[in-house]
């Protein structure tokens, strides 16, 4: 649980410090920022694809997840609604597109999915710490980037990593086999490349 609250408290911390240097920032420097996270963020999500497709021994589920998972989000209209619940809230188009990317590279990743087994299953919280770093890291930039609307993006990870330590502690901690990690790396890789190419088309 330490290691959950000390990543959460990391994305809090740089977000805040990233929202702070925002405000002297000029508007060239901002655009130059967003441009840099679209190219970030297709970058990782390729590295994550292209990195775990040659360890999948089920190249269906992925292309399938893709499939259905588009269909059902055109048919649930999910972008339009959630970038509607971001300007009701007074927030703009870039911070939905910031939140959905840092939720996704704060989320899916080996680090943030086997870090809270590993917390639960044998109390090593070295992965979740880990994650912390890199996380507080990433979020100053987005802090920095799309502003304030980016806090939302810790209790989401908190809720998420505090899920699979509940599953894996009292549950089944093989549920997050490594085939299943795999997989999820893979279709979320795609998921940031998507969202990276969607910050660079804005």
């Amino acid at each position: 649980m330490i290691g959950t609250i000390a990543n959460t408290c990391a994305i809090l911390v740089g977000t805040t410090i990233g929202c702070v240097l925002k405000g002297g920032l000029k508007k060239r420097y901002q655009d130059a920022l967003f441009v840099a996270m679209g190219l970030a963020a297709l970058g990782i999500g390729l590295e994550n694809a292209i990195n775990n497709m040659p360890k999948s021994h089920y190249p269906v589920p992925f292309i399938v997840s893709l499939a259905i998972g588009a269909v059902l989000g055109n048919w649930w209209q999910i972008d339009a609604r959630f970038n509607r619940l971001i300007t009701s809230f007074g927030g703009y188009s870039q911070t939905g597109e910031g939140i959905a990317t840092g939720i996704l590279l704060y989320c899916i990743g080996a680090l943030s999915i086997v870090g809270p087994v590993m917390a639960a299953v044998k109390g090593d919280y070295t992965m979740l710490f880990t994650n912390a770093t890199l996380d507080f890291v990433s979020s100053v930039v987005f802090g920095a980037s799309f502003g304030w609307g980016m806090l939302v993006c810790a209790p989401v990870l908190f809720c998420w990593q505090r899920m699979i330590y509940v599953v894996a502690k009292y549950l089944s901690a093989s549920f997050f086999s490594s085939a299943l990690v795999t997989e999820i790396s893979i279709v979320g890789g795609f998921l940031i490349a998507t969202t990276g190419i969607s910050l660079l088309k804005r």
